[in-house]
């Protein structure tokens, strides 16, 4: 990919993901002159449980601009939640505005409802396997949106051995915490390294600017609108 240096001097950090799709990189790059990447974020719910990371990064496909600076790697984003990010994350968690818009969100956003379940074969709730769109139905129900979670609950549920009902209320939990603690991340670094947060994501991008707007964060935060791809 050959892209012309821009004039600006502005400096982007990607979100909520580790790896961008290329016409959406191509795009940043005519308006930033550094885009910066988080590695894939492996949180740690629980020293017994959590999720897996993926080891790739956006430098492994374009090392040429590793090397002249355009693109910034390496962020860690692992293992457990500190204390504040914990707080920041359960704050979402109360929000209604932004629980809503997560629920909207799932029902009506495919690429977000990808990006938090496979559901495209047989999905594995718990210790049964169920087929995808019967797991769906089931996660859409719209008495997850009247359910209290917080960070604690989620570890708790996920310390016990759930019957199926249950197991949905935990796979739901982990998806609202983990989309919301990545946003925190997002909020950290752009603060630490005086970045603007950029995604291609409608939903992540609504769900930040509420959080932003709910807890006073002064943030740039941009959307960058996906068409034809």
């Amino acid at each position: 990919m050959t892209v012309p240096m821009p004039a600006s001097a502005r400096r982007a950090l990607y979100y909520p993901f580790h790896l961008c799709h290329e016409q959406t990189l191509a795009r940043l790059l005519e308006d930033y002159h550094t885009i910066h990447f988080r590695d894939y974020m492996a949180l740690q719910l629980t020293p017994m449980s959590g999720t897996m990371a993926y080891q790739d990064r956006m430098g492994q496909y374009h090392p040429e601009m590793i090397e002249t600076g355009r693109i910034v790697q390496g962020y860690s984003v692992n293992g457990p939640l500190d204390t504040d990010a914990v707080s920041a994350v359960d704050r979402d968690l109360a929000d209604t505005t932004w629980r809503a818009a997560f629920h909207d969100g799932l029902k009506n956003n495919r690429r977000f409802q990808r990006g938090l379940f496979d559901l495209s074969h047989s999905f594995a709730v718990g210790s049964s396997t169920v087929p995808g769109p019967a797991a769906l139905l089931r996660l859409l129900e719209e008495t997850h949106l009247a359910q209290a979670c917080s960070v604690e609950q989620a570890q708790a549920l996920s310390r016990r051995r759930l019957a199926l009902d249950e197991s949905y209320i935990y796979e739901y939990a982990l998806a609202l915490v983990k989309t919301s603690a990545a946003l925190v991340y997002t909020v950290r670094l752009c603060r630490q390294h005086t970045l603007e947060a950029v995604t291609d994501s409608e939903v992540h991008f609504r769900l930040l600017e509420r959080t932003c707007s709910r807890d006073g964060i002064l943030l740039q935060n941009k959307r960058i609108v996906r068409e034809g791809y």
